[in-house]
């Protein structure tokens, strides 16, 4: 589907002058781009047969991309792609993506969690240390709401991150999947809206989007809070009332 083929990108940024001095440098590379077109072969493959399976290919093509293989488009095109054509099947094609998407990503973070600080040794210190305070300050919502935002964003650091600094696996289970639903359910939402072009669309507009998403959620769980407070204060005030005085 065109809309996989726009969802892969891959490139190698050669200087003159400084990486290629001469025709010998130039054939010396040619095996690395026959290698790399193999490989984006193989991958559109891939996710073309997944995606051919329906529900199941969406799934598969979500686990893959959160924990090992990140395919071309990922579950973003696959979402997309499948909703512009089947509208009725938006919310399964979602469903889908977002159960991979917290498969996988349980998968990561247990890998993180055993593996420790070395599982971000690819990762900058800076980054690393404003994750870590965000997971400490912010807790679920530092994974819930980079979890909405579209590719590129790394939210494999986050997942990480998670399982490092061992933030709590049924939050982080939970974190997961209300961003990912949340995030899968606005591209179906936008592919019976706007086709295939609305992967595109969430690429230009997703600080927009996640802004959007980021308020309502506040609002949730600002409103879960407030109606939690309201409901243990009384029976508090019960339990004071009925202690004998000293």
């Amino acid at each position: 589907m065109p809309v996989l083929q726009r969802g892969w990108s891959c490139g190698l940024t050669l200087s003159a002058g400084k990486s290629l001095n001469g025709k010998g440098n130039i054939l010396a590379l040619l095996p690395v781009f026959v290698g790399l077109k193999a490989v984006q072969s193989s991958l559109v493959g891939l996710a073309r047969w997944l995606l051919a399976l329906g529900p199941l290919g969406v799934f598969s093509i979500s686990l893959l991309d959160s924990a090992f293989v990140p395919l071309p488009g990922g579950p973003d095109a696959a979402v997309i792609a499948l909703s512009a054509v089947k509208h009725e099947f938006m919310p399964v094609y979602a469903l889908a993506a977002t159960l991979g998407s917290a498969l996988g990503s349980v998968l990561l973070y247990l890998l993180a969690r055993r593996g420790g600080i070395r599982a971000l040794r690819g990762v900058r210190p800076e980054t690393r240390e404003r994750v870590e305070g965000l997971l400490g300050r912010y807790d679920m919502m530092a994974i819930m709401l980079p979890g909405v935002l579209p590719p590129p964003f790394p939210f494999k650091v986050f997942i990480l991150s998670a399982g490092v600094f061992k933030l709590k696996m049924p939050r982080f289970i939970s974190a997961i999947l209300i961003g990912r639903a949340a995030r899968f359910l606005i591209e179906g939402i936008l592919a019976i809206e706007f086709g295939d072009e609305a992967l595109a669309l969430l690429k230009q507009q997703g600080i927009k989007v996640l802004i959007a998403v980021g308020c309502v959620l506040l609002m949730w769980i600002g409103l879960k809070y407030y109606r939690q407070r309201t409901r243990v204060a009384p029976a508090l005030a019960v339990d004071e009332a009925s202690q004998p005085g000293e």
